[in-house]
């Protein structure tokens, strides 16, 4: 079963942070690996709770899941998506 890929319009602001090669390689694996798989990731626990997240790298891609749907809420390095 393939889920739709759904953005949050905060994500375009995320993606202006990183180098235009970066930005590209975390579109390419998002629409790749969670368009298929989204459910295997792991849940967040804390403020989070009921979220998920993928790894990229050093990139973290923070997102829930809705019917078909895979909405991504934030991406960012490891060090600074939790925050905020």
């Amino acid at each position: 079963m393939a889920y739709n890929i759904v953005y949050k319009k905060s994500v375009h602001r995320d993606l202006k942070a990183l180098s235009k090669a970066e930005a590209r390689r975390v579109l390419d694996q998002i629409e790749r690996e969670l368009s298929k798989k989204p459910d295997v990731c792991p849940v967040l626990k804390g403020q989070f709770a009921g979220l998920r997240k993928y790894r990229i790298g050093d990139y973290r891609i923070i997102y829930a899941l809705a019917g078909e749907d895979v909405l991504i809420l934030r991406i960012g390095h490891r060090r600074d998506v939790y925050k905020k």
